[in-house]
């Protein structure tokens, strides 16, 4: 039944040649992977307004020029990103890079910031996509979380289908929300153009009483969580149809245009049209209600805002396995990252994503501004690793036109790391939790590789020196009495070894006496030794016994407890019957120097 389910969900089993037919073309890759680059123009205007709203309405006229220091900061992050896709063709991002040029310590801090950051990605954008419903239908705010579950839900399914089957069936309402959006943009600035808007903006140019260049870095900063999602690009480079980094570099150069024009678009008609964040109803949402009132264009462009909010999430489900399936191959991650599931994707990656942002959501609450500074910080730390990397890599190579390579990177690693500085001294209350679980997860990386080199070094043998050496066995069979199971062990133990013993273990006299006659009468060739136990306990008595065999034979021979153990035709059947094998099997695993086996009997009723 669950199998039905599982191929139900998810579709057949994909055979490994197929891997090629997974690879995406530039416009399924823009809908996949700029998703999450795409969607924060529906929440970046809003958050440089929210900052500037604290000294009044006329304070908003700021956001116009802070927006084209946004623009400007987004060119010189693809340019910087568009070299990192050319000289990294294997993709990796941040991590590969840092890891190349600065040492594989602060490529893990570089990767670590982007496991937490993807797993932000999918909260923030869940719940923003929950905002932008609940905007359009105020009566389902009492249940953001759980809309908001049932998302990440819908993703994980989806993205286990496969990243070919999810990109055709999620580029629809990507490129339906850029067309909403510009059709926005293009009537709104219409309308203003035109004299018909009635609201008043703030005047341009107005001296602000109580601006400070503190709250102005506040308000960019904010705004830059726009620009959340640039580097999904230069992360899953192996994922684009051949040649993978030229096609990678013109989906890169296309989702930053598209990304400029609408960021900057909504800014300008946030202006003209005099909007101020609202708590329950979005800026994208006073927009479209200003230029289209509430009909059939306003509820398409929310719900298509909605839609790309809900599958920005997606592109993290991208970049999240191919990134821990990289940390996983250099012994950073444990290794079940790096297994392809049916649809040959990497299933566990994208699992244990779904969960943990499931989780975030919970704990957050649903709420987007509580979720969106951290998001930014986890975002600009590998941004400004990346860029300092690619510094490196150019000073230290030199290769034809590095001058000009070297300042674009240059550039772009001042500005990011400003914006970094920006957001721990403007938004440390919120961001506070990065100088806890970038620690944590730098230590989680070490121990795991610590570990994986550990038994790597305890398992590796002399190809010269080290041969097989063949000992006895001594076999121990647990029985609770006379039966077919029982049979079917000796049987089988029979044809291993003659050194075979079997273990009774008796609560009283009358139950002993009777075993040991019908043993006797049985006469199967194989010593019965019975054990008292005075608390009507199997286990303790059992180890004590292997114990004292282990002590007697570990030099000389192999013991292995071969567990006679009878499988029902129905798996409910289970609940019916005692699960004494796996409490045996559970307390032996300890001894180091004993081989534990089950020999199943299938019932046939």
């Amino acid at each position: 039944m669950l199998l039905r389910l599982k191929r139900f969900l998810i579709g057949r089993p994909m055979k490994s040649h197929e891997l090629g037919d997974e690879k995406l073309s530039k416009l399924k890759a823009l809908a996949i992977l700029s998703s999450d680059a795409l969607s924060s123009v529906a929440y970046g205007t809003e958050q440089i307004l929210i900052v500037l709203i604290t000294l009044g309405f006329a304070a908003l006229w700021y956001s116009i020029p802070i927006s084209f220091a946004v623009l400007a900061l987004l060119t010189i992050l693809v340019l910087s990103y568009r070299q990192t896709i050319f000289s990294y063709p294997g993709g990796g991002g941040a991590y590969i890079v840092a890891k190349d040029n600065l040492g594989v310590r602060t490529g893990l801090v570089a990767g670590g910031s982007l496991l937490v950051d993807y797993i932000l990605t999918v909260a923030v954008s869940t719940s923003a996509a929950t905002d932008a419903v609940t905007s359009a239908f105020p009566n389902l705010h009492p249940y953001r979380i759980e809309i908001a579950l049932v998302m990440i839900l819908f993703l994980t399914i989806m993205n286990l289908r496969g990243i070919t089957e999810s990109a055709a069936v999620l580029a629809y309402p990507v490129y339906l929300f850029v067309a909403g959006i510009f059709l926005m943009i293009i009537v709104g600035l219409f309308r203003v153009a035109t004299g018909d808007v009635q609201a008043a903006p703030a005047e341009f140019g107005l001296d602000v009483s109580g601006i400070s260049l503190f709250l102005l870095l506040k308000a960019f900063s904010s705004g830059c969580s726009a620009l959340t999602g640039v580097e999904a690009v230069s992360n899953a480079i192996p994922s684009f149809k051949a040649p993978a980094e030229k096609n990678a570099a013109a989906t890169l150069a296309l989702m930053g245009i598209i990304l400029g024009s609408m960021f900057l678009g909504i800014s300008l008609l946030a202006y003209f049209y005099g909007i101020s964040p609202m708590k329950d109803v979005t800026v994208v949402s006073q927009i479209a209600e200003a230029a289209f009132g509430r009909g059939a264009i306003y509820y398409f462009i929310q719900g298509a805002t909605a839609l790309i909010l809900f599958l920005a999430a997606n592109t993290a489900y991208a970049a999240f396995p191919l990134l821990a399936f990289m940390l996983a191959k250099d012994k950073f991650m444990p290794h079940a990252f790096m297994i392809r599931g049916d649809r040959l994707g990497f299933s566990n990656g994208i699992i244990v994503l779904g969960c943990l942002a499931g989780v975030l959501a919970i704990v957050s609450d649903g709420y987007t501004e509580n979720l969106i500074p951290l998001y930014a910080i986890g975002v600009f730390i590998p941004f400004t690793l990346s860029q300092l990397g690619m510094m490196r890599r150019w000073y230290r190579l030199k290769p034809q036109g590095w001058l000009v390579r070297f300042v674009v990177n240059g550039i772009g690693m001042l500005t990011t790391l400003a914006i970094t500085l920006i957001f721990l001294f403007t938004k440390f209350s919120q961001v506070w939790m990065v100088f806890i679980f970038l620690p944590v997860v730098y230590i989680m990386f070490q121990q795991i590789h610590r570990h994986y080199m550990a038994v790597a070094d305890e398992l590796r043998i002399d190809l010269v020196q080290d041969k097989p050496v063949a000992k006895g066995n001594t076999i121990v069979i647990p029985v609770a009495g006379i039966t077919r199971v029982v049979m079917n062990t000796i049987s089988y133990a029979k044809s291993m070894t003659d050194n075979i013993v079997a273990v009774y273990i008796g609560f009283d006299d009358e139950d002993i006496e009777k075993m040991e006659k019908k043993w006797e009468e049985w006469d199967c060739g194989v010593r019965l030794i019975v054990l008292r136990s005075r608390y009507r306990s199997i286990i303790k008595p059992l180890v004590k016994f292997i114990e004292t065999v282990e002590w007697k034979n570990s030099e000389t021979g192999h013991i292995t407890i071969l567990i006679p153990q009878f499988i029902p035709k129905h798996w409910w059947q289970n609940i019916l019957h005692n699960q004494t094998s796996l409490l045996i099997r559970y307390y032996l695993f300890k001894y180091k120097d004993v081989t534990i086996s089950t020999v199943p009997y299938h019932l046939n009723k």
